[in-house]
């Protein structure tokens, strides 16, 4: 009975009570035998004794919380929210390709120290990321005391498992059960800027020099020269050391300035990057890019111009075999109708070849000169696309010295390339490609593999 009691007083309590509901109800409760005549007389008392009571004053109505504190909104473009004057937005691909690698016949195969084709083993095949491993961008954006401001973080995770090393998840990959996929996180950066001043970039992102050429080559989406196919990694070649060298995500601190009647230039102070195949360094001086881009139409075609440039001085421990590395490069993407057609060339002294500093010098503080070039074209019809292209990129030895005790360094990457697109959605593209590769070292040596990718990518 008194757990009974209790119950009711919290009922009644909480419920806010119209004039004489109380007192009936505690009438039936006591006529029914629930409430015994001491516990009815008590609830009663206590019921009218609050009734009888002053009503508590009104609550002050909470301020008004203005709508842009805490409306949600969908963004105007893209995935993503607008949470106040913040704008979080989402941006990502997902990509894979059956890649089937058959390298020239055994008999004919030899060493190319540097070489992009398969020189050894077996045809392999794999399923894998192609140039671009999967990403997932994400960006908050504001504007704030007059200024236009971001913070953004890119996660790129390939499909396959990373075998961890130096090259963190760009090693040569791990093709066995209960190993797991790497994440590459590139992107890390702040910006601000305005109208009228352009744009300031701090933290790491895509380099100047060499960028336009690997962001308007078809292999960018699809495979490329597969390079180690037998353990594949977060990425394949694509057309990297076939046609330009890459371009590299980097430490840096850029600045781009407004457009001005279509012209738009970069310039940055980078971190300086050490040698891959020569002594260890201890860098005091930081490297420096520089790019100049033109966009707009020149009669019916729409054109893209760009040029960029790149130098850093390599000094190693005891500062004995300082050299500088340096390039320049030059492209053009020109559209009219339903054709795309890039071409682009290269030159540089101590920057190597495929990638940054690889091969660079003699190791004796001597640079290598290097060049390269690709061109493409791409027609598109509906919702099919046809194209290919063809690209190289050559290393010269630093002296005769380096000539007697490297012979087997490679001489010449070249590609061909053959791709068809047919667009499945806005999303999702799918993919075909021939790609065949050569590698030919400056001593005769060669190697020549056919690769045939099958696949497709989704940006959202």
């Amino acid at each position: 009975m008194l757990a009974t009691t209790i119950a009711l007083g919290i009922t009644l309590g909480a419920t806010p009570a119209m004039a004489g509901t109380s007192a009936a109800l505690l009438k039936r409760l006591h006529e029914k035998g629930i409430l015994s005549d001491d516990e009815y007389q008590q609830l009663l008392r206590e019921d009218e004794a609050e009734s009888a009571a002053p009503a508590p004053a009104a609550t002050p109505a909470a301020a008004p919380v203005a709508d842009s504190d805490r409306l949600v909104r969908r963004t105007a473009s893209g995935v993503g929210v607008e949470i106040g004057d913040v704008a979080l937005t989402f941006s990502g691909s997902v990509n894979g390709f059956y890649v089937h690698d058959n390298p020239q016949a055994a008999s004919a195969r030899t060493a190319v120290t540097g070489g992009i084709a398969n020189v050894g083993g077996n045809s392999t095949s794999s399923v894998r990321n192609g140039l671009l491993p999967g990403f997932l961008k994400v960006e908050a954006t504001t504007h704030q005391g007059g200024w236009d401001v971001g913070a953004h973080f890119g996660m790129y995770p390939g499909i396959n498992s990373a075998a961890w090393g130096a090259l963190g998840a760009n090693n040569g990959g791990q093709p066995t059960a209960l190993a797991t996929a790497g994440i590459d996180f590139r992107q890390t950066y702040l910006t601000f800027g305005r109208a009228g001043f352009g744009e300031v970039k701090i933290g790491r992102d895509i380099g100047l020099f060499g960028s336009d050429a690997i962001l308007n080559d078809i292999t960018l989406l699809s495979s490329g020269a597969p390079g180690g196919n037998v353990a594949p990694a977060n990425t394949t070649l694509g057309r990297i050391g076939s046609g330009y060298i890459y371009t590299d995500f980097q430490p840096q601190i850029t600045y781009t300035t407004p457009s001005l009647s279509g012209f738009k230039a970069a310039f940055g102070v980078f971190q300086p990057l050490s040698s891959l195949t020569g002594p260890a360094e201890q860098n005091g001086s930081p490297g420096f890019q520089a790019k100049l881009s033109y966009d707009g139409k020149l009669g019916p075609v729409t054109a893209h111009l760009w040029a960029s440039g790149i130098t850093q001085k390599h000094d190693t421990l005891n500062r004995a075999l300082a050299y500088t590395g340096k390039g320049l490069d030059v492209g053009a993407k020109l559209t009219a109708g339903p054709v795309t057609a890039v071409g682009y060339y290269y030159t540089a002294s101590g920057l190597g070849t495929t990638v940054l500093n690889l091969f660079d010098s003699d190791g004796l503080g001597h640079a290598r000169d290097s060049h390269g070039f690709y061109a493409q074209a791409m027609a598109t019809f509906g919702k099919i696309s046809v194209g290919g292209s063809y690209g190289e990129s050559r290393l010269n030895f630093a002296n005769a010295l380096d000539a007697a005790t490297t012979p087997t360094l490679v001489a010449k990457n070249s590609s061909y390339v053959g791709q068809v697109r047919y667009g499945l959605t806005s999303w999702v593209t799918l993919i075909g490609e021939y790609v065949s590769a050569k590698a030919q070292a400056h001593n005769g040596n060669s190697a020549k593999s056919d690769t045939l990718a099958l696949g497709g990518i989704l940006f959202f």
